[in-house]
Formats: C-alpha cells, structure tokens, sequence
C-alpha cells in the first residue's frame, strides 16, 4: 500500500469515526473530521485538491458544531434549563453507557436529565416538559452537525475517487 492509499484509508477511518461522533457525543466529532481533512491535505498527495477539500470540509464542519450550538442554547436558554441539568444528565448518560450496552447513553441521559430537572423544579410535571424540550434541543443540534459532517465526509469521497481514479 503506497503513502495515498495509507493516507486515504486512515482519513476514512477518522472520517467514518467522526461522523458517528456527532451523533454519539463521547466520540469526537467535528474536530476529528476537521483533522482527518487534514492529515489528507498534508499526506494524500493531492496537492491543491487536498487543500481544497480541507478548507470546505473544516467551514463545514465549524458551520455545524455552530449550528448545534446555536440551536441547542436557544431553545435551552428560552425554556431556561440550567446547564447543571445538562450536565447531570451527560454524567448519568455515561454511567448508563456501561450498564446498558449500545442504549445506555441514550436511555441513560434522558433518565437523568428529567431526575436533575426533577429535582430543580419538584414538578414531575414540569420536569418531563422541560426535559422533553432539552432533548429535542440537543436532537436538533445533533442533526444539524450531522448534515454538516456528512456534506464534508461526502465532498472528500468524490475528491478522493476523483484522485485515485485519474492516478
């Protein structure tokens, strides 16, 4: 395997690793993606291709972490959820990640951000919509950095077939 092809094969990888990150918040995501274009620019020989294809695949990436942002602190902020109950709820997420296999982060993160709001509003009422709220936030958030990473993963794909078929 010659140095293109190594370079090609690891930033799929990081690439495959990063879109799955916007997703699932303990793997890295965008900034992995972000360094993955990289590394291709830097080691793929594709001269300014390469370049070219890091610079769209990092406005990408940063619109999306952006985007997620934005539109998670909005709504978040307009139905003023702390982000105390957040972060109880990324604690209790990662716990569960270890006791339930696959779902435990998911299962885990929505249990303990309506027990933190719970707690906060003693209104189980009030608790579960305010929780229902936070995690249609983070859903929205999530989507949107992952159209922006998968447009950015998609653009290198048709420079890297373009590179190796005209090699």
């Amino acid at each position: 395997m010659d140095g293109p092809a190594l370079a090609a094969l690891l930033t799929g990888l990081a690439l495959a690793v990063a879109v799955v990150g916007t997703i699932v918040p303990v793997l890295p995501g965008s900034v992995l993606g972000i360094l993955a274009l990289l590394e291709w620019a830097l080691f793929g020989r594709s001269g300014s291709a390469g370049w070219i294809v890091f610079a769209v695949g990092t406005v990408l990436f940063a619109a999306g972490m952006a985007a997620s942002f934005v539109l998670t602190g909005r709504r978040l902020a307009a139905r003023r959820i702390p982000n105390g109950s957040i972060l109880a709820a990324t604690v209790v997420g990662v716990v569960g990640m270890f006791v339930v296999p696959v779902l435990g982060l998911f299962i885990g993160f929505a249990v303990g951000l309506l027990g933190s709001e719970w707690v906060r509003t003693r209104d189980l009422r009030t608790a579960a919509s305010s929780s229902l709220v936070a995690l249609k936030a983070i859903g929205i958030g999530h989507l949107a950095e992952f159209a922006c990473a998968a447009a950015a993963v998609t653009i290198w794909v048709i420079a890297a077939w373009i590179y190796f078929s005209n090699r």
